[in-house]
Formats: C-alpha cells, sequence, structure tokens
C-alpha cells in the first residue's frame, strides 16, 4: 500500500521516493490480448521540504483530451515541481480507452462508476481498488480533470458538495468561470475520495475528442491557484489573474428539443440568456420545417449539445436557475 513516513519518505507502487527527487512509476495491471503490458504512467515530484500531497488525475474517461492536455501542460510547464511537499501526476488513467478513443473500460464499464472497486471484480473494477489502495492513500488533496461527453460541450466547471467548508475554499481559489454544486454520484472516484475524507475539485469542461485551448487554460491556471493557496508554487512562478469572480451554481434545468432534425446552435456555453432569447434553430434535411428554440427561463448557459442531429426528448443546452457571484478578484502576484 502507498505510504509516506514520519522520515517523509514517500512509497508508491513499492517504489521509494525520497524527498526532492524525481520518479516516474508506472501502474500495471493488465494487458492487451497480444499479451503486451500496458502501463500507466505515474509522474511523481518531490520537494525537500515537507508538505502537502497534491494528486493530479486526468483521462479517467479515455476520450477526454482536454483533461489531459491541462495536466500535461501543468507537466511540460514544470508547475508540477513543488516547493514543498509532493506533486502526482497521472495524466492518463483509462489508459485502454484513450487508445482507441473510447470512454469505457475494455470490459465496457465506466471507471468512474466502480469506485472503490474490488481485487476479484471486473478489470475496471480491479483497476479502480489497485488505485485506491496503492495510490490515493498519501493524497491530501485531489484534482480531477474531465470534459463533456459523447457531443455535449461544457463551460468550463468546478463541481463540488454542497456545505463543505474546505471544497468551497479550495473552489474559489480555484476560480473556474462557474462552481456547480452538485452531488457526489455512488462509486465515482470523487465519492470514495469524499468517504476517505479527501478533498477533491472535479473539473469539467469542453467535450470528449477535442482539444480547446480555452478550456485548457481555465483548468491550467486553476491548479496553478490551488498549489499557490497552498503554498507549493517556486518563487517566480506567475499566479494567474482572477478577472472575474465565479459563479455559484445551485440549481439548473434542462432544454429538450421539442422536435426532430437538424441543430443549428445560435446560443454557447457560458452566454446568460433571458426567457424568450433564441437559442437555436432545428430544421428538417428538405427545407421544408424550421422551428426556433428559446429559453424557458433566465440563466446561464452551461452545457450544450453540438450534436448535429437531434431527436424529440433530446437534451441540447443546460440552463442555470440560480446563481449568485462570489468576489475573489485580484491582482496577478509574483512568489
Amino acid at each position: 500500500m502507498a505510504s509516506l513516513d514520519e522520515n517523509n519518505l514517500l512509497t508508491l507502487m513499492g517504489q521509494e521516493i525520497l524527498p526532492g527527487k524525481s520518479a516516474v512509476v508506472n501502474f500495471n495491471i493488465a494487458r492487451l490480448y497480444t499479451t503486451s503490458t500496458v502501463e500507466v504512467p505515474i509522474i511523481v515530484e518531490r520537494a525537500k521540504k515537507p508538505g502537502p500531497v497534491v494528486l493530479i488525475t486526468s483521462g479517467i474517461h479515455g476520450d477526454e483530451i482536454n483533461g489531459v492536455e491541462i495536466v500535461r501542460q501543468l507537466i511540460a510547464r514544470k508547475i508540477n515541481k513543488p516547493a514543498i511537499g509532493t506533486v502526482i501526476c497521472i495524466p492518463i488513467l483509462n489508459i485502454f480507452g484513450f487508445l482507441d478513443m473510447r470512454r469505457s473500460f475494455p470490459d465496457g464499464r465506466d471507471l468512474n462508476r466502480v469506485f472503490p472497486g474490488t481485487p476479484r471484480g471486473s478489470l475496471a473494477s480491479r483497476f479502480a481498488y489497485q488505485f485506491v489502495k496503492e495510490i490515493l492513500p498519501v493524497a491530501d488533496y485531489c484534482l480531477d480533470f474531465h470534459t463533456g461527453g459523447a457531443s455535449r460541450f461544457n463551460a468550463s466547471q468546478i463541481r463540488i458538495a454542497k456545505d463543505q467548508e474546505v471544497l468551497m475554499e479550495l473552489a474559489l481559489t480555484f476560480n473556474a468561470p462557474f462552481t456547480v454544486f452538485s452531488k457526489n454520484i455512488p462509486k465515482s472516484y470523487r465519492d470514495t475520495c469524499a468517504k476517505m475524507g479527501k478533498p477533491i475539485l472535479l473539473f469539467e469542461g469542453g467535450k470528449s475528442k477535442v482539444n480547446d485551448p480555452q478550456i485548457a487554460r481555465h483548468g491550467v491556471h486553476g491548479a496553478i491557484r490551488v498549489l499557490n493557496h497552498l503554498g507549493m508554487l517556486k518563487k517566480g512562478q506567475t499566479v494567474p489573474i482572477k478577472k472575474e469572480a465565479t459563479i455559484l451554481i445551485e440549481h439548473s434545468k434542462w432544454q429538450r428539443a421539442k422536435y426532430s432534425g437538424l441543430l443549428h446552435l445560435q446560443a454557447h456555453c457560458g452566454d446568460r440568456v433571458q426567457k424568450g432569447d433564441p437559442l437555436a434553430l432545428i430544421t428538417d434535411p428538405y427545407g421544408k420545417f424550421s422551428h426556433q428554440v428559446r429559453s424557458n427561463h433566465e440563466g446561464y448557459i452551461i452545457n450544450t449539445n453540438e450534436a448535429a442531429l437531434v431527436y424529440q426528448g433530446d437534451a441540447i443546452f443546460h440552463i442555470t436557475t440560480s446563481a449568485n457571484t462570489h468576489d475573489q478578484s485580484g491582482s496577478e502576484e509574483e512568489i
């Protein structure tokens, strides 16, 4: 099991990593049909001074490229090299899904619905179990990066459970455009972290199979602000300006298509709309029919369906029904 002892010696997957050292630990529990090994690299950076252990993950769903890009940038820009403590980065948890751009594990299961896993269950469940036993125990804080599934585009947002003081403080520090209060889903990674007493921020932004530079920037800047808040950034690293306060979202509703047809978006994620504002057109392929979709209420659009075709009843816009800003604006600072 992973451990961090009183002498600040970190043990991960049976490998000892001393203070001030770097390591790449390979997480490997299964092989391909060809017997080739499939390794999940765990990138560990340790400062000489003791401090928090931050676990940064992405790619729980193999087709969520934007999350992978965020963690890649943190590593490439050496943001993961802390002044104190330890930063553990796993850019791609579901390497099986990443290889062929699929959301699920090879056994067809969603990795984010089988935590904390079992040692004798499905492949996804066994992977989750090993992760929870061999990696998660040493983490003090977790950052997990996701995107919208299928054709759904998420506005950049942090999701946290309500009435959690530590999570709220971290979310306000991250300062994504939106902070959404949402319950932990049973058997999810976030739910497991909560039960283990490990604060976790779940970031959502963009859509699957797409690398969006603006979404990546939101994720990278938020992670930098959190690491700075924990005192882990090295001197000279810049903390991004908080230009606008995060918008707190407690309630929202899906607006669904009344007709089937081609979907032509007229509003986009992040837009604030009023009741009756035009959102999209639904047309038939033959030029005979056109239906104007209008907003049912006032609010921010936090998710849009970017599919070219929709069926009657498909969710097309996720619009908030209550929102508040929290003043966390400030100036860029050098540390």
